[in-house]
């Protein structure tokens, strides 16, 4: 049964953890997808192979389709032309268009998730969450369409298992952060949920707007809006 596409941004607070044009820049992200190989090359034609260039033009096809045209805007016959392969193809790394958008989507929030464990070396959770969020605001400007895929898409009832728990991931390695900051005092007192929410909501504002164009390079709102966030966040004399 198809599904209707909702609209607006996902929903990224503590409630829904577990719930399930725009151009790629230079030097795009390479994203680590697991694919799906299934029988032979429905064209019927041979030809020397190289499955993991075509899985990066498939990938990049339709993360650019995905973000512009939206999941059910995007037809397996549009992938594959900007794509340059047959859509048969497609079925050979992938069983579905809705198993392409869930690699892709895992994919993109593992590269955020690993800012968030690769901050353990900082010191302090101060310098910790404004290293994730200048990790996640570069990823912005080397690769937007990204950025949007992960919070600028309604992906309610596209995303499977295997992502709802990665999202789960996501939120509760940022839960960790703020946890550890609050135990050493350095985070005010309440609902370590609660600031995880006030401080992604800030961020995420940050991220799309550089996704999108509105806050080039050098621009002062990124910086200005992540010290609102810590300071949000901040206990009284840090």
């Amino acid at each position: 049964m198809r599904r209707t596409e909702g609209t607006g941004a996902g929903d990224w607070s503590a409630g829904n953890r577990a719930a399930g044009p725009y151009q790629l820049r230079s030097q795009p992200v390479r994203l680590r997808v697991m694919t799906h190989v299934q029988g032979a090359d429905p064209s019927g034609k041979r030809r020397k192979r190289d499955p993991k260039g075509t899985r990066e033009r498939l990938v990049r096809a339709a993360l650019e389709l995905f973000t512009t045209q939206g999941y059910y805007g995007s037809t397996t016959p549009q992938i594959a032309a900007r794509a340059g392969i047959a859509e048969g193809t497609i079925y050979r790394h992938f069983e579905s268009k809705e198993h392409l958008l869930n690699e892709i989507y895992r994919a993109a929030l593992r590269l955020l998730i690993k800012s968030v464990k690769d901050s353990a070396q900082s010191r302090s959770c101060r310098d910790r969450l404004f290293g994730v969020a200048r990790s996640w605001l570069e990823l912005a400007r080397r690769s937007p369409p990204l950025i949007k895929l992960i919070f600028g898409s309604d992906l309610t009832g596209l995303l499977d298992a295997k992502s709802r728990d990665t999202r789960r991931e996501f939120r509760l390695e940022l839960e960790r952060v703020i946890a550890a900051g609050k135990s050493e005092g350095e985070i005010r007192a309440g609902s370590v949920e609660v600031w995880t929410d006030v401080w992604l909501q800030l961020v995420v504002l940050v991220l799309e707007r550089t996704a999108s164009g509105n806050w080039p390079p050098h621009h002062a709102a990124p910086e200005q809006v992540l010290q609102s966030a810590w300071d949000a966040l901040k206990a009284a004399g840090t």
